[in-house]
């Protein structure tokens, strides 16, 4: 629901906010006082092209927001939250420059005129004479019948076997698109072999490594561990052990003396054990080496084949496991390339029989719909004062060759706005007065079910008077009671029924004409009722038929 409309050097007005609450606003005012240009500011917060003469003379730049109490639940919280624009609230600003250049905003963030346009079409509708109403578009119409029609879940039903289908279709064409695989089958099946007779695992190959390295400097290390046993063991000289047990023999008698060389027996005594463990380890290992030719050859053809494949398949080795388990897998994927392709052929075949019993039960809802929606319709148009008038909602089978995620039918809505005429698209309907009034009654018809919350009638009483001014403005109230309802009115019949009301005036200030907006009590409300019917001199039984108005519309 719009709660808040700012307007800033746009056109005739300086400055001026408006407040909004839910039911119906109506916006009056004298011919050319401006009246529509708040509609037109809506327009332009929902995408129309920028136009340089909107911006007030001698201003730079022209600058309009509006503010939004949106539902957590609804579609346009939906795409805040898609499109990382979500906040505290919903804010849509425009910049137009003088230039003809301009800028759009949501929630203070700088967005493209296309992400404007697709929020502002979730918030508010515009219906008059603007080529942007969303009835005309037949997109749209689908969805105000689909939502009459209340076919949430047979419109879901269609979604899921399209996309089922589509899901298949795409699956068979990538796997058509292989071509033959034999060859490349074979190719695979020649490197997995090659992989698979190696050991690949990074443990593995790292132990390989170590012991490459440790055959490969056998020799060298078979002569330093017995260089380091024999001068530890003493099998030459007195060993290391002998001398450490002679110098802690000797410390011994002095340690009455001094003290701390009971430590330094301590430390002696430590050394010497560890001294015979270094030397037990050293001789299992001299014990392990073994220079032998033959194993380091084994060895380095072994880490040979694993570099050569590692090169082969431009990897480091301790990747080539991975590479093992790809192909593995890709070749289990090919082998099964042909029964898939025959089983996908039937699953094809299934899904589009699944969508068209599901578009089929889709297909009798909106037709029953459609001729519930075209009486109610037909009739109101005859209340608003086109007798003969006729509308009909036309469903089309959908020549696609594919299953549609919206069904095997479209639909455009026809109107034939006096007797005796075929009935012409609604699109194609010339009066913009006719228009607004039609678009009234579908709405009205349909009882605001689409999902836009905000609906604004711009002069929707062209043309009319009379009794037919009373139903308008009372279709107005009624819609008011399921949808926020903005209306540009130049009727007191149907300003009457507003639940709230502005008044437009201008006024010459500093020598250039300003418009200025003014929300009016229930006293100013009578007097403007007043002006509206009786014209420049407002007569006291103007201000008696204002207040019988007001007292009617309740």
């Amino acid at each position: 629901m719009l709660t808040h409309l700012a307007l800033k050097d746009f056109a005739v007005v300086r400055s001026a906010e408006l407040e909004f609450g839910p039911g119906m606003t109506v916006i009056s005012g004298e011919t050319g006082a401006g009246k529509s240009l708040l509609v037109d500011a809506l327009g332009f917060l929902s995408g129309l092209r920028a136009d340089s003469g909107v911006v007030r003379h001698g201003a730079e730049r022209a600058e309009l927001s509006a503010e939004f109490s949106v539902d957590p639940a609804s579609p346009a919280q939906a795409w805040l939250r898609a499109n990382e624009l979500d906040d505290e609230g919903c804010q849509l600003r425009r910049v137009i420059r003088a230039d003809g250049g301009s800028r759009a905003f949501i929630n203070g963030r700088s967005v493209t005129l296309a992400q404007l346009t697709e929020l502002a079409a979730l918030l508010v509708e515009i219906h008059g004479q603007h080529e942007h109403q969303a009835l005309l578009s037949r997109p749209s119409q689908l969805e105000l019948l689909d939502a009459y029609a209340g076919n949430a879940t047979e419109r879901e039903q269609v979604r899921l076997a399209a996309a089922g289908w589509s899901a298949r279709l795409r699956e068979r064409e990538q796997l058509s698109a292989q071509g033959d695989v034999s060859d490349r089958i074979n190719y695979l099946e020649h490197q997995f072999q090659e992989l698979e007779r190696e050991e690949l695992s990074a443990t593995a190959i790292e132990a390989l490594a170590a012991s490459h390295r440790r055959q490969a400097n056998a020799s060298g290390l078979i002569d330093a561990c017995n260089a380091a046993f024999s001068r530890l063991a003493g099998e030459e000289s007195p060993s290391v052990s002998r001398q450490l047990q002679q110098t802690r023999s000797e410390l011994a008698r002095m340690v009455e003396h001094e003290p701390r060389l009971g430590d330094v027996d301590a430390l002696l005594e430590s050394a010497n054990i560890q001294l015979d463990e270094a030397l037990v380890v050293l001789d299992r290992v001299r014990d392990d080496l073994d220079a032998d030719p033959s194993q380091f050859m084994e060895l380095e053809r072994k880490l040979g084949r694993i570099h050569d494949l590692a090169r082969k398949h431009r990897l480091a080795p301790g990747q080539l496991g991975e590479r093992r388990d790809a192909i593995a897998q890709e070749l289990e994927g090919l082998r099964g390339a042909g029964e898939r392709l025959l089983s996908l052929a039937a699953e094809i075949e299934t899904a589009a029989t699944q969508w068209r019993a599901a578009a089929t039960r889709l297909g009798k809802t909106r037709q029953a719909a459609a001729a519930r929606l075209s009486k109610a319709t037909t009739a109101l148009i005859a209340e608003l004062g086109m007798g003969g008038g006729r509308f009909e909602i036309a469903i089309e089978a959908n020549p696609a060759e594919r299953p549609d995620p919206l069904g095997s039918e479209r639909v455009e809505f026809l109107v034939s706005a006096n007797a005796g005429q075929p009935p012409r698209p609604l699109r194609k309907v010339a009066s913009g007065g006719e228009l607004s009034r039609i678009s009234l009654a579908i709405e009205v018809a349909a009882l605001g079910l689409d999902a836009v919350p905000t609906m604004v009638f711009d002069e929707v009483d062209s043309g009319i008077g009379g009794a037919v001014s009373d139903i308008v403005g009372q279709k107005l109230r009624a819609l008011g009671g399921k949808r926020q309802v903005l209306c540009v009115t130049h009727l007191p019949q149907v300003a009457a029924q507003g639940h709230a009301h502005y008044r437009v005036s201008k006024a010459p200030v500093d020598g250039m004409t300003q418009s200025s907006v003014e929300l009016l009590g229930s006293g100013q409300r009578e007097e403007e009722l007043a002006r509206m019917l009786g014209g420049v001199e407002v007569s006291r039984e103007a201000r008696a038929a204002a207040k019988r108005l007001l007292i009617d519309a309740g």
